[in-house]
C-alpha cells in the first residue's frame, strides 16, 4: 500500500534564496519519501488551472506574475499523514504569522512569498499531482 502523497511547489523566492535543499531536508528529517521531483517553468494556463478558486479576486494577476518569475520545483512526497504534517511544518500561509522553527517562519515572508505550497486535502493533492505530473512522473517506491 502507497502511503499518502503531498504536492509541494516550491516558489519562486525558495528558488531565488537557495532553500530548495535546505527545506527538502526538513521534509526527509521527517521520514518523507520523495516520489517525484522536477524543476518546471509555470505558464498562464497552469496557474490559472492551479488557481482556479482564486482567479477573479484582484490579487490573481500578482500571483502569476509572481509564480511565473522564475522556475519552480515540483515535489510529489509520500508518507503516513504527509498532508498535515507537511502543512505543520510550513506553518500558517501569512509567513508573518508564522512561529520561528516553521519553514515560513524561518524563511518566507509574508502571505504570497511563503517559501512553498503545500496541498490541503488528499482530494487536492491528487488533482494538483496529476496537473504538475505527467503518468509515469511519480513513482511507486
Amino acid at each position: 500500500m502507497i502511503p499518502e502523497t503531498s504536492l509541494i511547489l516550491f516558489k519562486p523566492d525558495a528558488i531565488e534564496k537557495n532553500l530548495v535543499g535546505t527545506v527538502l531536508a526538513r521534509f526527509q528529517a521527517e521520514g518523507f519519501v520523495i516520489r517525484g521531483l522536477k524543476m518546471m517553468q509555470l505558464d498562464e494556463a497552469i496557474l490559472a488551472d492551479h488557481y482556479s478558486h482564486i482567479a477573479d479576486k484582484p490579487f490573481f494577476p500578482a500571483i502569476v506574475e509572481f509564480m511565473s518569475k522564475t522556475p519552480v520545483v515540483a515535489l510529489a512526497l509520500s508518507g503516513e499523514d504527509v498532508i498535515t504534517r507537511v502543512r505543520d511544518l510550513l506553518g500558517p500561509t501569512d509567513s508573518q504569522a508564522a512561529a520561528k522553527g516553521t519553514i515560513r517562519g524561518d524563511f518566507g515572508e509574508d502571505k504570497m512569498v511563503n517559501v512553498c505550497h503545500a496541498s490541503d486535502s488528499p482530494e487536492a493533492a491528487a488533482a494538483e499531482i496529476k496537473r504538475f505530473f505527467k503518468d509515469g512522473e511519480v513513482f511507486a517506491l
